[in-house]
């Protein structure tokens, strides 16, 4: 008789064996994958142009034949490079007026940093067992979405893991990559 497990870890009833080259590969051989779409604000444009995305956005969507989820996920911004260099800036600089400046940005810069300012990111998701039709759909994806003004890549197993833990976590930032109790 099989032993059941009984586990605390959500990763453990999960049914993922791994993630790799770009793929989740699930304890049923299936993978799932898609591409991740670079945010763009239409609404910046002059009216004919969004009216254009949007029709050519409809089409696109029109012609997709096969099962997809659209998924919109948040990851954390990290600007400790960013607040670093302008640390560098601020100690370097001798004008008063400058290191002002400079001081202001680092202010709005730990504004971010409290605030858990987050990135959103766009997904379109789907999976099969045959690599080849993935690969096939992942450049149709990315060919369709540049036909509306959208650049799309593949997604990267980073990418993956910002899905699953928003998933996971609804949203919450968590540490070590552990799921934690709310």
């Amino acid at each position: 008789m099989a032993k059941k497990v009984s586990s605390g870890f959500t990763e453990d009833w999960l049914p993922i064996k791994g993630i790799q080259n770009g793929m989740i590969v699930t304890t049923d051989n299936q993978k799932v994958t898609g591409v991740k779409i670079s945010p763009r604000n239409i609404f910046i444009l002059d009216p004919d142009a969004q009216n254009n995305t949007l029709i050519a956005l409809k089409n696109f969507y029109n012609t997709i034949d096969f099962e997809f989820w659209l998924i919109v996920a948040d990851r954390p911004v990290d600007i400790s490079v960013y607040m670093s260099q302008l640390q560098l800036l601020y100690n370097e600089a001798t004008a008063p007026a400058i290191r002002k400046l400079i001081q202001q940005d680092i202010q709005k810069g730990q504004t971010f940093i409290n605030n858990n300012v987050v990135d959103t990111e766009y997904y379109f998701m789907f999976k099969d067992k045959n690599v080849d039709l993935l690969q096939k759909r992942v450049r149709l994806m990315i060919n369709g979405l540049a036909s509306c003004g959208l650049n799309a890549a593949q997604t990267s197993n980073d990418d993956l893991r910002v899905v699953l833990d928003n998933f996971l976590n609804g949203g919450n930032t968590t540490e070590f990559g552990t799921v934690m109790p709310v």
